[in-house]
């Protein structure tokens, strides 16, 4: 079952057009409209599954963040690259408060993120709506991983992380409203998103990864984020790239261009590529794969 937005999901604009036709790789197969927003410049799929319909899109073996053991090559380097990207993440949460505090990860996968924080002497919640993830995280945890954001304790929080998360929240506005009120006046958001207008997505147009038709539901650009921060009166505090993930997104977008080709060629292609895009994005544009995000309360 499909819904259909008759108003930007960010903005609540009504003025939007069609932008392309892009097609579900990696499960169904199925085609979905992105829309383009011309107010803020969010594109987002629409029509869309519903929250109720989503799921059996999410089924199926390379949905890595919902597992923490290797079942293939691309998973086994993809988790041997999370522990790296893990611990950078937990530094520069100590480098924005030294000393440390609440933190709550939204979209928390496996709790690996988590577990190092706590080990870090951070105060740790997650949130994973995915019942194998969210099992699995609370097995390392101590049941500190809720289901939604409504099953939240009360209590605000010195750092709040969305990690590519929140291109899947059906209620973007209602949860973003949420966890702005759960931050702390000195507290700082986190959101990293897939970028559209990367080297990466020019080079594969509708076979990019990044867009991950219908889980993706939104694709935020530039513009798209400063209008985010100004709808939710937060201050973009810094931009920072997510320089693996222009390597493992042209990975994915090789195997849907050519599905054919052997693995060592789609590896070394990926190779090229994602180093390519990082390159391109450090000389000029800032246009990385993926980019960080790091808000504060106005």
């Amino acid at each position: 079952m499909l819904e259909r937005l008759t108003k930007c999901p960010l903005c609540k604009s009504g003025l939007f057009l069609n932008f392309q036709e892009i097609k579900d790789y990696a499960v169904s197969q199925e085609s979905f409209i992105i829309c383009n927003c011309t107010n803020c410049g969010l594109k987002f799929t629409n029509p869309r599954p519903t929250e109720e319909t989503i799921n059996p899109y999410y089924d199926f073996p390379e949905y890595f963040s919902h597992d923490d053991k290797a079942k293939n090559l691309t998973q086994f380097a993809y988790q041997q690259v999370r522990k790296y990207t893990v611990s950078q993440k937990v530094k520069h949460l100590n480098q924005l408060k030294p000393l440390k505090g609440k933190y709550l990860d939204y979209g928390c996968g496996t709790g690996e993120l988590l577990t190092k924080a706590y080990e870090n002497g951070w105060k740790v919640t997650g949130i994973e709506p995915n019942e194998k993830a969210r099992n699995l995280a609370n097995t390392k945890l101590n049941e500190k991983v809720y289901q939604s954001i409504n099953d939240l304790p009360k209590g605000s929080y010195d750092v709040i992380t969305l990690y590519h998360v929140l291109e899947h929240i059906h209620s973007l506005r209602k949860t973003v409203k949420i966890l702005v009120k759960h931050l702390k006046s000195d507290g700082y958001i986190l959101i990293a998103v897939p970028n559209p207008e990367s080297y990466d997505a020019i080079k594969y147009g509708t076979s990019w990864a990044g867009w991950d038709v219908p889980r993706h539901l939104y694709h935020f650009n530039q513009q798209a984020l400063e209008s985010f921060g100004e709808i939710f009166d937060l201050q973009l505090v810094k931009k920072m790239p997510m320089n693996f993930d222009s390597y493992y997104v042209s990975l994915l977008s090789e195997g849907y261009t050519n599905p054919q080709q052997s693995i060592i060629q789609k590896y070394w292609k990926a190779i090229l590529a994602g180093r390519k895009s990082n390159k391109e994005a450090a000389k000029t544009t800032g246009n990385h794969s993926s980019n960080l995000f790091v808000f504060k309360k106005k």
